[in-house]
């Protein structure tokens, strides 16, 4: 009997040894897993260590639960991860974090009663800790929140969701008609699924409106952009043709750092993405890139050193000459938490997600607004927009209150979503066009927008050369189009304090110094040099322009028909010429800027290609000599013709009048070159100059 029970022993002692040995193997996996970044896979390791441990090893199991834990924090398994750290604090991990994280993990799951029991616990062994002082205030606030929600409405959008993972959406095009979302859906480039997530590397995809402005299903972008790595959250530059983008490449001997990407847009396609280093820091993660409206500053996350808290949003400066210092945000924005995807509104409002601000439950929503000194407030977007989930990653549809966002609210696995919002709104808005007068837009025109009430601000316009930029009521705004080798256009605009959502609508019509401009409306009496009262509002419209480029001086050329004496059309479009420049004199325009010459028929018309629109029967180049009309059997055709060659048109001469007259200079020296001239030299650098 005595053998048999020794041999029992024996066999039950070597059982345990075996258990214990395959454990520890299972633990170092783990690790090693969860050194490079692949918690999914690490977790699952964590998972068969500890339920190899024995229940006497109490220490081993709080320290594999503790782990096993921040795996499943760091992939959304939210329900997982409570159970985990419920385990870490009855095994009693010795650290106050795994306290922590249960509150944290509980209030994501809306528990709010448990986790304020589990902060009050982290507070006791760690008094005044902000992140437990803000986790009590959070779950206070979440359930006042939910009791008096905010006016907005959300809905679930299953158009652009998958049974994967679809977060990030950011609205792109002048119509706002693309929407750039970040996707695990089977269909994303590559086999392999991600021992980070357990899914696939992530992907960019586009959705489209179609014809009638209903949204199509997303599609993965044909070109070199995305890869077998993980791709994702993305934003554009204010011109529309640079997109920033996050990458994590794959290595399995080295941990999972994200870094920032650039790819141009060459037509409708984009390139292959090249590296934007940030920093030299090799062991630093940059990630959820935004570009500031003025484009001017690229804000991103990081866990570089000299942080606030876990994750903080950093911003550089984007110069013509490359990349400037990094700089972190601090505070109020950072905090002791997490901080995470910036993304601007083009009113320049800043929204951003967080976990360290007092909110509903794991990453909530935050707005924050920046004052004329450069100091940050913080707001919670509260109930609907926010939940006990992760909300985070949102986009507006330009300047309205509406547009999309993403969250794992509701969703078991942890998977992200995008959903829908609007908020009513009272919305007064400018929207106005730079374009070349009698010709096309300006894609690199710029605008400077001047208030009475402090704003200063420059805009670049859209590849339609439109823009579009809120305005508040009871102040005075002036806006000064510009484009280099143009004339500045100014228009004035006074709100007055209607409480009507309103759009108003500028046009700003550039000059060409390189080639002569026409002057429409201009009318002189029959067979005379005598300007009719018709002609006031455009000789007064010159006049402005002239007032507005004090800088330029200007031939100004009348022309005539083909019919009629050489001679005598001559000396007619001389004297109207002359005409005109009388009048811009007596309007209080130096008369040393102003040239009168009449070319009488000795210059037709050359055909533009905007001519040639509004006239089939032209192409651009044509000249309208008098035999190239005569050959119209067509007597309409030949008298829009020689509509065409009766004109008034001005040309810039220099652009440097008056620049030179205190350094007692001849004022003909430095005259800028024709490539050079124009708004670029006659624009303010900052709107303050104007």
């Amino acid at each position: 009997m005595r053998r048999v029970l020794s041999i029992g022993f024996c066999l039950a002692a070597a059982l345990l040894t075996l258990t214990g040995c395959g454990a520890e193997t299972n633990i170092r996996k783990g690790d090693a897993l969860y050194a490079i970044g692949e918690y999914f896979d690490a977790a699952a390791e964590y998972k068969k260590g500890f339920s190899r441990t024995s229940n006497k090893n109490r220490e081993r199991r709080g320290q594999v639960a503790w782990k096993m834990g921040e795996c499943y924090r760091r992939i959304n398994f939210t329900a997982k991860a409570i159970g985990a750290y419920q385990n870490a604090v009855r095994y009693e991990y010795p650290d106050s974090m795994a306290l922590l994280r249960l509150a944290q993990m509980q209030h994501k799951q809306g528990d709010y009663k448990g986790a304020l029991k589990s902060y009050e616990r982290f507070l006791d062994s760690v008094p005044g800790d902000p992140r437990g002082v803000k986790g009590v205030q959070g779950c206070t606030q979440a359930q006042v929140w939910k009791g008096k929600p905010t006016l907005h409405t959300v809905r679930k959008e299953p158009l652009f969701n998958s049974r994967r993972s679809d977060f990030a959406p950011v609205l792109y095009g002048d119509e706002w008609d693309q929407l750039f979302l970040t996707t695990t859906r089977p269909q994303t480039t590559g086999n392999e699924v991600s021992g980070i997530t357990g899914t696939k590397a992530g992907d960019i995809f586009v959705a489209k409106k179609d014809e009638k402005g209903k949204w199509q299903q997303p599609e993965q972008i044909e070109s070199e952009l995305n890869s077998d790595y993980d791709e994702g959250a993305c934003c554009f530059s204010p011109d529309g043709k640079t997109m920033y983008l996050t990458r994590c490449t794959h290595d399995p001997d080295y941990p999972r750092f994200a870094q920032i990407f650039t790819s141009q847009r060459a037509d409708a396609s984009w390139g292959k993405p090249s590296l934007l280093e940030i920093s030299k820091d090799t062991l630093s993660s940059y990630a959820h890139p935004a570009v500031s409206p003025d484009g001017q500053w690229l804000y991103f996350v990081s866990d570089m050193p000299g942080g606030v808290g876990g994750t903080d949003i950093w911003r550089i400066a984007l110069t013509e000459g490359g990349l400037g210092g990094v700089e972190n945000l601090g505070e109020p924005i950072n905090t002791a938490g997490d901080e995470m995807f910036p993304v601007f509104r083009p009113n320049g409002e800043l929204y951003f997600s967080s976990d360290g601000h007092a909110g509903m439950g794991g990453l909530d929503l935050f707005r924050a607004e920046q004052d004329s000194v450069g100091h940050w407030t913080v707001e919670n977007m509260r109930y609907p927009m926010n939940s006990p989930g992760d909300d985070f990653g949102i986009t507006f549809e330009g300047l309205h209150n509406r547009g999309f966002f993403s969250t794992n609210r509701g969703d078991a696995r942890g998977w992200d979503h995008i959903m829908s919002f609007e908020c009513p709104e009272v919305l007064q808005t400018v929207k106005g066009w730079v374009y070349e007068k009698d010709g096309y837009e300006l894609p690199e025109g710029l605008v400077y927008m001047v208030g009475n009430d402090g704003t200063n601000l420059k805009i670049s316009v859209r590849g339609d050369g439109s823009f579009e930029q809120e305005i508040k009521p009871r102040v005075d705004y002036v806006f000064l189009g510009t484009c280099k080798g143009y004339l500045n256009h100014k228009e004035e605009l006074c709100i007055d304090t209607s409480s009507v959502s309103r759009e108003f609508v500028l046009q700003f019509p550039l000059a060409n110094i390189n080639a002569p401009v026409l002057v429409r409306n201009i009318f002189y009496e029959f067979d005379s040099a005598e300007l009719t009262p018709e002609s006031t509002p455009a000789l007064d419209s010159l006049a402005t322009l002239l007032d507005e480029n004090p800088n330029i001086t200007i031939e100004l050329a009348s022309h005539c028909d083909y019919r009629g004496a050489d001679e005598y059309n001559l000396r007619l479009s001389q004297r109207r010429a002359e005409s005109v420049v009388n009048y811009l004199i007596a309007r209080g325009i130096a008369q040393d800027r102003l040239s009168p010459v009449g070319y009488g028929e000795g210059r037709p018309k050359i055909v533009t290609r905007k001519m040639a629109e509004q006239n089939p029967f032209l192409a651009e180049g044509d000249t309208l000599t008098e035999p190239f009309i005569l050959s119209f059997e067509d007597v309409d055709r030949q008298e829009v013709c020689n509509a065409l060659n009766r004109r008034t048109e001005f040309r810039v001469l220099r652009t440097t009048y008056g620049l030179f007259d205190e350094a007692k200079k001849p004022d003909d020296q430095g005259e800028a070159a024709p490539d050079e001239a124009g708004a670029a030299s006659t624009a303010p650098t900052s709107a303050e100059e104007q």
